[in-house]
């Protein structure tokens, strides 16, 4: 959070084909890219994915955690898994936490400045507001977090910023609303990156997995969340990371089920391709780690592909000018599936 946060010091395109050579070799590539995460003219939050893991949350913090992560003016942008997550990043659950150099107090790292706006004494002990007060300081943290949701929801109505509102509203906390509408979204400074990044990551560690999912897919959606809010790269990824910076969306296909199978499971950079790979499975019976390939023209070309992460939303590398985001699946209803898995 720019002077609140300890941490944060700093304050529809298709799956074209290219080809590339590789090691001496012409190989195919699909250049990830179907259309966008989220239905045209809005730009949702996907913060609410999945159920809170109680048993991952200090008893003594589990209900400020969960009431502070409701935020009913943005639905959809909040949840106690980011509230969680954002505070194992800030100050690894110590309620008496002082970043040195900077200032930032308690479990949730205000600066003194930004707790006179946002801090109250929520348990009413008479303390009247204290950031080392881990009542107090979780609630102001959620409040805080709803406030940017809001200011960054606007940036996007408006037309000046543009990303998925969760992703929007980290990225406001590390650098300042103000950052986010001047770079039309997630600012491009590494620690604001990486902020997001690593919450994205640890929002996975505080949600209960989908019922029915199994070991292996759980694994290639821990390996495709790792590399949430990376660039979109046409052509990007391999087997053992991104290239050029990113992923495209069969590169991060391939990457996740790779890392997931050990290293056993090669899978081509061609969306088209990946579709007929794995075993076929209907979209009623789908869980998290299956591939879905979309025909985006109704063309018998699958020239989309995603991991489904449960929930009704899956993980994606859209296209250029975005990144590896969350997206529901509902925009997507009306195109033709095919649906692998490979585990």
């Amino acid at each position: 959070m720019s002077g609140s946060v300890g941490k944060a010091v700093m304050g529809v395109s298709v799956c074209a084909v290219a080809t590339a050579l590789v090691f001496g070799l012409l190989v195919v590539s699909a250049a990830g890219g179907g259309a966008p995460g989220t239905p045209p003219g809005s730009s949702g939050g996907s913060g609410t994915t999945g159920t809170l893991d109680a048993t991952k949350v200090p008893a003594e913090y589990l209900a400020w955690v969960q009431k502070a992560g409701v935020c009913d003016a943005v639905p959809g942008a909040l949840s106690p898994q980011v509230i969680a997550a954002q505070i194992e990043a800030e100050s690894n659950w110590d309620r008496t936490a002082v970043s040195k150099g900077v200032g930032a107090q308690g479990i949730s790292q205000f600066m003194p400045s930004t707790w006179k706006t946002w801090g109250k004494d929520e348990n009413n002990d008479g303390d009247g507001g204290n950031p080392f007060d881990p009542a107090d300081a979780i609630m102001a943290q959620g409040r805080y977090d709803c406030y940017l949701a809001g200011e960054v929801q606007n940036y996007v109505k408006a037309g000046q910023a543009s990303g998925d509102i969760t992703d929007l509203m980290l990225a406001a906390y590390n650098a300042g609303p103000y950052a986010v509408k001047y770079s039309h979204g997630v600012p491009p400074y590494t620690e604001t990156l990486g902020y997001v990044q690593e919450i994205r990551g640890l929002i996975s560690k505080y949600t209960v997995p989908p019922a029915g999912g199994s070991a292996f897919g759980d694994q290639i959606v821990t390996a495709a969340r790792a590399k949430l809010n990376l660039p979109y790269v046409w052509g990007g990824g391999d087997e053992h990371g991104p290239t050029g910076g990113g992923y495209d969306c069969s590169g991060l296909v391939l990457y996740a089920v790779y890392q997931a199978s050990g290293g056993k499971i090669h899978l081509p950079h061609l969306s088209e391709e990946q579709v007929t790979m794995g075993t076929a499975v209907e979209r009623n019976d789908m869980k998290p780690g299956d591939v879905i390939g979309f025909d985006l023209h109704h063309d018998g070309d699958y020239d989309h592909i995603g991991i489904y992460i449960g929930n009704h939303q899956m993980i994606h590398a859209p296209h250029t000018g975005d990144v590896v985001k969350v997206a529901t699946l509902d925009w997507y209803e009306s195109f033709p599936w095919k649906v692998r898995r490979f585990g």
